[in-house]
């Protein structure tokens, strides 16, 4: 055999074992991450809530408990996290979301959230549905709709000549 033969040989074989590793881990993290949202499912509650402000924020700048602060390692803290101000009763909160629903959360209204300590797990609408904005269309759909209706046109000019 040659010895570029041999060097492919082992460089695929230790992508192999990467790959068998990376698998592991990953289902290892899956399961962790189901369990954990198995026991925020157990201590969650339902609260009407009135939405003040929501934007995406750092840990450190978003006025959260030192406590939260404190627990989160310390790569996060820099990362902007979906943060959401409430206000429950008299209080004024600020609370924290799932990425999934901070787009469904409507500005100055009031709503009946599932929540979790300071952490928002589900969000229903009070008095109406909840609507979801638009999706904003990317430079290349935008330009196959405007291609599109102008074959359409073409086609309607022709049918009509």
């Amino acid at each position: 055999m040659d010895w570029w033969v041999i060097i492919v040989l082992v460089i695929v074989i230790a992508l192999g074992i990467g790959c068998f590793f990376l698998y592991r881990k990953g289902k290892e993290m899956q399961e962790r991450s189901e369990s954990t949202q198995e026991q925020m499912k157990v201590g969650a509650q339902t609260q009407s809530l009135l939405v003040i402000d929501k934007k995406r924020m750092r840990l450190k700048d978003a006025n959260l408990p030192k406590i939260v602060l404190e627990q989160t390692p310390k790569i996060y803290r820099r990362s902007k996290v979906p943060v959401v101000k409430v206000k429950i009763g008299p209080k004024i909160l600020t609370m924290m979301c799932d990425d999934k629903i901070f787009d469904l959360i409507p500005l100055r209204k009031e709503i009946k959230a599932v929540i979790n300590g300071i952490y928002i797990m589900d969000v229903k609408g009070l008095r109406t549905n909840l609507e979801t904005a638009p999706k904003k269309k990317g430079f290349m759909a935008k330009m196959r709709d405007k291609a599109e209706t102008m074959q359409k046109e073409e086609k309607a000019s022709k049918k009509k000549k």
